[in-house]
């Protein structure tokens, strides 16, 4: 435990990573922390990430920090046991939607600068450094990135959550929508849907794409840039592949049980939103994202999909992490962000210590929630 134990009772809104990561590590901080799921736990986008741990290509200075530190705890957490079959350090292999090779070779001295790892490849030395990708599927040049992995956020929910009980935290599940209550101005715990409360001295809102509207009654607007986006799942499939793919048609990785999870963004127009909250999408047009992926997997075997899920992917309207204590509201703090896998592990750490010693970590200073007052 933390030399810095708290007493402090924290509410937790919000079952994805980040939500359960916080909790996790403010209950190793001393906190007593209750943690509220409007549905089931990794219910929204942490049940349907691709989750590529990766800070490839280019952003801002503090932003690619962070991810490299959040990169650094899960290669911690593989350490501790390298066989577990829902985190692995494969590398990332990708080459440029413009299907331009002046691009990939742009984007790799970019990250050469910046020390990032980073390969420049042919396809024919593809398979030298990872296997299981068929090389006529490669352009001119490619990037490897040996350091990337990838995890399966609901396998990692389900192990942090074992700690979670361990510790001694309270969850309420099915909660339905969970608001901030506020006194003078301070945040002084939650209120669900059906009317329950539950006092606090802090409260985190990680609510994924859903966080803009939680915090809006509290007159805080928060910028939502968060598109729609599919997340499928194979069924199994003898293959070989170890890194994450991220490609023009396709971005593919490895998934338990010998499956492949695969993702894009091209497909977006041929979802629909129904007026009860759901999605639907064509089935070819699933089928046709799995037949793309096979493209790209040596042998081409016949991908078919077995599960999909669809919703809105957290993207803040500046496309940067929004981290921290909102400054209109003290005691409420904010966790809103699109690497919610890659920045999981140390965005739960930071924001804890924040919310346990009321200090401030200067890696978040330019991830405050106050940029967009």
């Amino acid at each position: 435990m933390s030399s810095t134990a708290s007493t402090k009772r924290v509410a937790v809104i919000g079952g994805g990573i980040l939500g359960v990561s916080t909790a996790v590590h403010l209950l190793r901080e001393g906190a007593s922390v209750i943690l509220l799921t409007e549905r089931g736990l990794a219910s929204e986008a942490t049940g349907r990430s691709l989750s590529w741990l990766n800070s490839a290509g280019e952003r801002s200075t503090p932003y690619h920090q962070l991810r490299v530190a959040g990169m650094d705890r899960y290669r911690t957490l593989f350490a501790s046991d390298p066989g577990r079959d829902w985190l692995q350090f494969g590398g990332g292999l990708m080459w440029n939607t413009s299907g331009h090779a002046a691009d990939t070779q742009a984007r790799h001295a970019y990250e050469k600068s910046i020390g990032y790892d980073s390969n420049l490849l042919r396809p024919a030395d593809i398979a030298s450094a990872t296997p299981g990708i068929d090389p006529n599927a490669v352009p001119e040049n490619a990037i490897f990135n040996p350091g990337e992995g990838w995890v399966s956020l609901p396998d990692l929910v389900d192990f942090l959550m074992e700690e979670f009980h361990a510790r001694g935290g309270e969850l309420v599940l099915n909660a339905g929508k969970v608001s901030v209550t506020v006194d003078a101005g301070r945040a002084t715990g939650v209120e669900t849907a059906a009317g329950g409360t539950y006092e606090a001295d802090a409260v985190l809102v990680a609510c994924g794409a859903a966080t803009p509207a939680v915090l809006a009654p509290l007159g805080v607007d928060i910028p939502n840039g968060s598109p729609v986006s599919m997340l499928v799942l194979t069924k199994p499939v003898d293959h070989e592949l170890k890194s994450v793919l991220n490609t023009p048609r396709a971005a593919v990785r490895p998934n338990p049980g010998n499956t492949l999870a695969l993702d894009h963004d091209w497909y977006e127009e041929h979802i629909t939103e129904h007026t009860d909250g759901s999605f639907s999408i064509p089935d070819d047009i699933v089928q046709e994202l799995a037949d793309e992926a096979s493209k790209l997997i040596i042998g081409n075997p016949d991908l078919k999909p077995a599960s999909w899920k669809i919703g809105y992917k957290p993207i803040p309207g500046d496309g940067e992490p929004i981290l921290g204590e909102l400054g209109q509201v003290p005691g409420c703090f904010v966790a809103f962000t699109h690497s919610g896998a890659t920045l999981g592990l140390i965005a739960g750490e930071l924001l804890a210590g924040e919310i346990v010693t009321g200090k401030k970590h200067p890696m978040l200073a330019t991830f405050r929630p106050a940029r967009f007052s």
